[in-house]
């Protein structure tokens, strides 16, 4: 559209004086400029919105880089004009927040963050003209006002008799196919098997029984979508992993393509979880960030950050931190979550614990507080110091504010029958190098660290350390390590492996379940070595173990760890009236299991705390 417009440009140098200019001001001395316009003709009829400018109070500005001009060249004719006192201190906090110093720029984040009462035009102001750097540092700051955030740009329409599970495959199919792990191969190969049966029976094609997804299908009738996005998500995942086939995802449309999913999935959480999974690997690429701002989706983050459901904002603020280059060194690989402190922050992290879940745990819901039919029906009303659904995040976080809580989460599984991925033989030794080289990225070892973990989880602690200690580029992991708390740790063996739930875990134990046997010679191999390495080392041990029995199923009820295998031969043992699975959930949080805790982590790390 062509518009024959009459533009007078007003200028005034921004300062907190309120004094006139002097009649010298030069171009090069102008730090903003005030641009107002009045349209005079249009060569076209066009139709124009004019709530926006009701809603600015018939304000619109533009935030403009200074540049030098020729010192020859006079511009005094050009006139000026006052502004509000309030208006000069959002300009000052936009070009604070573009100085050459960095912390200049954090103190003007942090400035706009505790803007309170500002008028709304003022909030779009910073939204519309503040650099990436400054949005990403106020999606982390605790107190902004999310009015700081525009809206993600418009999606592209869709494809002519197209759907989002149709362009879902077509990006799946796009990303390169060679060199990939069995695993990823079996993710992609099943997801575009299923996807494409679900769209035969949309369209009303033959409907293919047989395939590994399809025991949902109850009839002739279409594949949830839903489900079939799942399949395809978790393939993208995967494929998320490596850095070039991000590059792919991002050629070919698939950030604006997993921003309408997620909106379109905002009452499915696993679904919007597997998305943010693979922005966050996206985030990792920094060449990536930009293109990841421009589509919206640090607005987006923003928003799940304030989340009331601890998995939404611990996802969120994977990939927010991945974004901030600013004050974040670590980069937190897929299944890493920072619990505290998920904002940016002044208090100084002193030491980090990190949270290592067993089999069947995960890196949120191992952690939460027992459950209990009170508890059930109270929560919704309770504070977090009542009930929480992950205690390191609320109250140890708030016992301990100068540590970073780090949980980590990993697939596991009791059979080869159930399993992820049929290809998949994960051994701990294996599992351990690969969270060894994850954690190691997000930093831990540069600070003092005191490891929690969980049943098997605690195996792989030990052969972490093992690992670390035969590689001189992981020293610091080991000179750093303060202490370890193992929760019915089966350092001897387990029952398990000698028993199932039905016949098929019976005959098809997975790997992990065979390594956890008695008789398994790889446990008493580990065993055997971290004893030995343990003699010259200087960190703390505390033990738990169950006394109770635990349900396995409707029919088994097994004493999963007793306490001849809990016991590692270091440190204190300590017997607690619970089963398995909550010996690591304590009932409330002046239960015995948190409060001895606490006291040893405090204790452990009490010299490093006071410094």
């Amino acid at each position: 559209m062509s518009l024959a417009a009459y533009c007078v440009i007003c200028c005034r140098r921004v300062g907190t004086s309120t004094s006139p200019p002097k009649s010298g001001t030069r171009w090069r001395d102008i730090s903003s400029l005030f641009l107002t316009y009045e349209v005079l003709a249009l060569k076209k009829a066009v139709t124009l919105d004019t709530q926006v400018v009701e809603r600015e109070k018939m304000k619109s500005y533009i935030y403009v880089h200074t540049v030098s001009l020729d010192k020859g060249e006079n511009h005094d004719p050009f006139s000026t004009v006052d502004i509000e006192d309030h208006e000069c201190a959002v300009w000052l906090l936009l070009r604070k927040s573009k100085s050459d110093d960095k912390t200049t720029r954090l103190e003007a984040v942090q400035e706009m963050s505790e803007a309170h009462h500002w008028h709304d035009y003022q909030y779009r102001l910073i939204a519309q003209a503040c650099d990436p750097k400054t949005l990403i540092g106020l999606a982390r700051s605790k107190e902004s006002d999310l009015r700081f955030f525009l809206l993600p740009p418009p999606l592209p329409s869709l494809k002519e008799d197209s759907s989002t599970e149709e362009e879902l495959r077509q990006l799946l199919a796009s990303l390169p196919q060679t060199e990939l792990d069995e695993c990823i191969q079996y993710f992609t190969s099943l997801a575009l098997s299923e996807s494409s049966q679900s769209l035969a029976a949309q369209k009303g094609g033959l409907w293919c029984f047989g395939g590994n997804g399809l025991p949902y299908a109850e009839s002739f009738g279409e594949v949830p979508s839903a489900t079939v996005e799942m399949f395809c998500l978790e393939a993208i995942v995967k494929h998320s992993e490596i850095s070039t086939h991000c590059d792919k995802i991002e050629a070919n449309g698939g950030l604006q393509l997993l921003q309408r999913l997620y909106r379109l999935h905002k009452d499915c959480p696993k679904v919007q979880r597997n998305i943010m999974r693979i922005i966050g690997n996206m985030a990792l690429n920094e060449h990536l960030h930009s293109s990841i701002v421009r589509s919206g989706w640090v607005s987006i983050m923003a928003e799940a950050m304030k989340s009331d459901r601890i998995m939404e904002a611990s996802h969120a603020a994977r990939i927010l931190a991945n974004l901030d280059r600013e004050t974040v060194q670590e980069k937190y690989q897929d299944g890493v979550y920072v619990l505290h402190p998920q904002y940016r922050t002044s208090q100084p992290i002193k030491a980090d614990v990190l949270f290592i879940h067993g089999l069947m745990g995960a890196a949120f819901k191992t952690w939460r507080q027992q459950d209990s039919e009170q508890a059930v029906i109270e929560k919704p009303m309770e504070e977090e110091d009542r009930y929480t659904t992950c205690w390191p995040k609320t109250w140890l976080a708030k016992d301990c504010p100068a540590l970073r809580i780090i949980s980590v989460e990993y697939d596991t599984t009791l059979s080869d029958w159930r399993a992820r991925c049929p290809m998949e033989r994960k051994s701990i030794a294996f599992r351990s190098n690969e969270l060894l080289r994850k954690l190691r990225a997000a930093g831990v070892g540069d600070r003092p660290v005191v490891w929690i973990s969980h049943s098997m989880g605690g195996l792989l602690v030990k052969k972490m350390l093992l690992e670390a200690s035969k590689k001189p580029e992981m020293s610091a992991v080991i000179n750093n390590t303060r202490g370890i708390i193992f929760y019915s740790v089966p350092h001897h063996g387990s029952h398990l492996a000698e028993y199932s739930v039905n016949i098929r875990y019976l005959l098809f134990p997975s790997l992990e379940v065979k390594e956890l046997s008695k008789d398994s010679p790889a446990l008493k191999t580990l065993q055997d070595d971290f004893l030995e390495f343990a003699k010259d080392q200087n960190f703390q041990v505390l033990n738990f173990v169950e006394t109770l029995p635990t349900y396995i199923g409707s029919m088994i009820k097994l004493h999963v760890v007793p306490v001849e295998s809990a016991d590692l031969g270091i440190g204190d043992l300590i017997p607690v009236d619970v089963n398995h699975l909550n010996i690591c959930k304590p009932k409330k949080k002046d239960a015995f299991l948190y409060q001895r805790t606490l006291q040893f982590i405090r204790e452990t790390l009490a010299k490093d705390l006071e410094n």
